[in-house]
């Protein structure tokens, strides 16, 4: 991606904290029938000799032809915070006019080499990280034993695992770095208190220098 030095962030934990906050990625393949991409929730393991970024982990139905794609290059696209800027919110409005909307957004592009697993056991223990990781937060949690086990076996054998070693992480923070630090500090407050720009105002206000 087009990605100027001063939006670029290559902070390892800041990077793996916004796949982790925003699991669900697009990942981008190249096969026989050309470019697709896939919606896919994603788990973020810690980096290895091998997978220096750390690695991907997902699984996808058995009919998707994505998973018959190992040994390829792929692309998952991780997408965090954004909101649109009017130019309503730059003093500069007030003094010259010369001011244009733009958008900010934070994200990560994460690459390596698909590998597809089709071991039970392997499927088994992520299906239950997985879902013990977002059932968490709810009053009474499902749990994968739940349901039957010949039925999650059946289940089981409908999917298929996907494994990406990261050997490469970009991450963008598109945030006004190009205006006053006393415009930044402005705009993260004032998108702060907008129900639709919260999450990128407060984003903002963490990287935003204060104005001498």
């Amino acid at each position: 991606m087009y990605n100027p030095h001063r939006f670029v962030e290559t902070r390892l934990d800041v990077l793996h904290t916004l796949i982790t906050q925003h699991p669900l990625g697009t990942l981008v393949t190249h096969g026989p029938d050309g470019l697709a991409a896939d919606h896919i929730p994603f788990e973020l393991g810690a980096p290895t000799a091998v997978a220096p970024f750390g690695v991907l982990r997902a699984h996808v139905a058995r009919a998707n032809p994505l998973w018959r794609l190992t040994g390829t290059q792929v692309l998952a696209i991780f997408q965090g915070p954004s909101a649109y800027i009017s130019p309503s919110l730059f003093a500069e409005k007030a003094i010259s006019g010369k001011v244009v909307p733009t958008w900010n957004y934070a994200t990560v592009h994460a690459s390596g080499t698909l590998t597809a697993i089709e071991d039970k056991e392997w499927l088994l223990a992520f299906v239950n990280r997985l879902t013990d990781r977002f059932e968490a937060p709810r009053a009474e949690p499902w749990a994968v034993e739940d349901a039957p086990r010949p039925y999650i076996d059946a289940m089981l054998s409908a999917i298929v695992g996907i494994e990406i070693p990261l050997a490469r992480l970009d991450g963008k923070w598109k945030i006004n770095q190009d205006d006053s630090a006393a415009d930044r500090v402005q705009i993260a407050a004032r998108l702060s208190a907008e129900s639709a720009g919260v999450k990128i105002g407060a984003l903002m206000q963490a990287r935003s220098p204060q104005p001498e």
